[in-house]
């Protein structure tokens, strides 16, 4: 008679038995995990390469340089306060060091207490030098900090000042060199597009708008495809990409397309003005997918003016963001502009004539309100306007090349 041979299960239960199998397992799903890890960082790199390595040569530039001068300038103050240190002797060296690394010195004239990393620390609360300096006073604290502290069990401070120094300066050599000869993306071009796209899609909302609130179909068609009703959402969240490639573009060297001392905080100006705008667009969009209906009557007596606003202020818009793009004079912006004023003012006249009289109040608000709406965004388009010919005159662009009729 055969007798069967016990199992793993039978011997030492079903909690061992998948506790095996989990361990049998891990392997697989670790590897699993990491295949998985790697096609992420992958697909982010294909994406935006700038997120793995912020290769524009700007930023390394600065921060290079930055990082360079801190170094030295921390270090040299680091041993100085060594020699002073051992001065001293074995007793005072450990107060003289707590003296300069947090009590460093006694202000006479104010009387306030400050000490070279609490003094380049208080520097950072600047906005001017937080914007333009922060890496650079991190980097001397850190540099202070490291060298002063580790002086005190360390003898050969001098060369390990020395080899901090020499790496930052060799890695900092090897990244500009990269960046800048081998695969140099200048961050300035980075910024123009931004404002000049921020505005593209501001452009393209309100030109899509019109026929999306009213129900218009374009050649007896909806449009299928949304994605412009959400593109506006880029200009909202851009402020603190605008404002630090502002001051990284200061550093770039003079290239085709810029010339020196560019107008970049021109650039800041445009998107600030353009983020204004988005905000008003945002309001627009919050209409679009309300339970309450536009009334026929009054949505097509007010339907003509609305919608012409917003054909002329996205082709408004758009023309600023081409000519931003190309450097070039926006000529023919003002025509857009001035129709759109034109359409404002019929849709006021209708607004406050005996339009709304007749009208519930509840059932008209909503289609008022997105009327009032486009009413404010024409002021804020003349804004950008007048922002992007000032940047214009100011970084002398070209006028646009006259077009040949047939």
């Amino acid at each position: 008679m055969n007798i069967a041979s016990p199992s793993l299960e039978d011997i030492a239960g079903p909690a061992v038995t998948r506790a095996w199998g989990w361990l049998k397992s891990l392997p697989e799903k670790l590897w699993a995990k990491v295949d998985e890890v790697a096609k992420d960082i992958k697909k982010l790199g294909r994406d935006d390469p700038r997120r793995i390595h912020p290769f524009a040569k700007r930023a390394t530039l600065g921060k290079g340089l930055n990082r360079m001068l801190a170094t030295l300038s921390a270090g040299a103050l680091a041993v100085g306060v060594h020699h002073l240190a051992t001065l001293s002797g074995e007793k005072g060296e450990p107060w003289v060091l707590g003296f300069f690394v947090f009590i460093t010195v006694q202000s006479i004239q104010t009387g306030y207490m400050v000490d070279a990393a609490a003094t380049v620390t208080f520097f950072r609360f600047f906005p001017t030098m937080k914007a333009r300096y922060d890496y650079g006073l991190l980097i001397f604290i850190l540099t202070f900090a490291l060298v002063t502290v580790s002086s005190y069990r360390e003898d050969k401070v001098i060369q390990m000042g020395h080899q901090r120094v020499t790496t930052i300066i060799l890695g900092s050599f090897i990244a500009i060199v990269i960046c800048i000869c081998i695969y140099p993306v200048w961050i300035g071009e980075e910024l123009q597009n931004l404002v000049a796209n921020n505005m593209e899609k501001l452009g393209n909302f309100l030109e899509g708008y019109g026929g999306e609130y009213f129900k218009i179909s374009e050649h007896g068609q909806h449009v299928d495809d949304k994605s412009f009703l959400q593109g506006y959402k880029s200009a909202l969240t851009s402020k603190n990409s605008e404002e630090t490639m502002a001051n990284l573009a200061r550093w770039e060297l003079w290239h085709h397309r810029f010339g020196f001392l560019h107008p970049w905080k021109q650039y800041v100006q445009v998107g600030t003005l353009t983020r204004q705008c988005a905000y008003k667009i945002e309001a627009l969009n919050s209409y679009l997918n309300s339970e309450i209906q536009t009334p026929n009557e009054f949505g097509r007596k007010i339907q003509e003016p609305c919608t012409q606003i917003c054909s002329e202020s996205g082709k408004a818009l758009r023309e600023l963001a081409s000519a931003v793009k190309k450097l070039t004079q926006p000529t023919s912006v003002n025509v857009h502009i001035e129709k759109s004023k034109m359409a404002t003012e019929n849709l006021k006249s209708m607004l406050n004539s005996r339009l709304l009289e007749d009208a519930n109040l509840q059932e008209v608000m909503q289609s008022a309100a997105v009327a009032l709406i486009l009413i404010d965004v024409v002021p804020c388009i003349m804004k950008i306007a007048d922002a992007v010919h000032n940047l214009a005159s100011l970084a002398n662009f070209k006028a646009p090349a006259a077009r040949v009729s047939p």
